[in-house]
């Protein structure tokens, strides 16, 4: 099992980046009603001392809601990891491109059938490619048989400067979206460290046979779609 400075890295730079990097304040959080977290919930009714995966920035108030109803909480912040340039490795085209293996030998290393639920959110608009098909293949082997996933994802009229947001449960039907925005024109950042700010850029909009491809090996996918551009997926393993 993973050392608690593990399981919470990236706490400082999600505090950080949530107030749009130094000197920013908080911006407002806006309410949405989520079908995909109101049938999570349903299912999960009654239920204690269930394993749930965050694959989100750190959000306190997930941690409390959830161990307030009795869970276990574990946080990756998988996006914010695959920016870790330590993961690069020479390609035959004279590039970059990020070793998976390496990846995988230090993220999500859980045992197989660990989790009842994983809160996916929106990473795979956002991961680089090469990882998003290993991070859902590792989510597969981590979660329990009939285990269930909630996905975010964006549609085509989202556009590629979709704001990326940090996502919190407000109770068993409604998310708060708080988007991480751009520090203030002027504002001076660290070179590197906790403090620095990361801009995450849409990299791809999945359809839904993209989606039905990438979770092939799970069980059923059930879609609902949303007024702001995001489609919410319900997956389960």
């Amino acid at each position: 099992m993973q050392s608690l400075s593990k399981l919470f890295r990236g706490v400082a730079s999600a505090a950080s980046v949530a107030t749009g990097g130094e000197g920013g304040r908080a911006p407002a959080r806006v309410q949405r009603r989520s079908n995909g977290l109101s049938e999570l919930s349903r299912s999960f009714r009654g239920e204690q001392g269930l394993c749930v995966l965050d694959l989100g920035p750190t959000s306190p108030q997930n941690i409390a809601y959830l161990t307030g109803l009795g869970h276990r909480t574990y946080n990756e912040d998988v996006l914010l990891s695959s920016l870790d340039p330590t993961w690069l490795k020479p390609a035959e085209d004279g590039g970059q491109v990020i070793d998976t293996e390496r990846f995988l030998a230090e993220n999500l290393c859980y045992e197989k059938n660990f989790f009842d639920a994983v809160f996916c959110w929106d990473a795979p608009d956002y991961l680089p490619a090469d990882l998003v098909k290993p991070i859902v293949q590792r989510i597969f082997e981590v979660t329990k048989p009939k285990g269930l996933l909630l996905g975010f994802f964006h549609t085509r009229d989202a556009g590629p400067d979709a704001p990326y947001h940090r996502y919190h449960i407000g109770d068993t039907e409604t998310i708060e979206m708080q988007r991480i925005a751009p520090p203030a024109p002027g504002t001076r950042q660290p070179d590197s460290g906790p403090g620095r700010y990361h801009h995450f850029r849409l990299q791809r909009i999945f359809n839904n046979r993209h989606i039905e491809n990438l979770f092939h090996d799970y069980a059923s996918i059930k879609f609902f779609l949303g007024r702001d551009n995001i489609r919410e997926v319900l997956i389960v393993r």
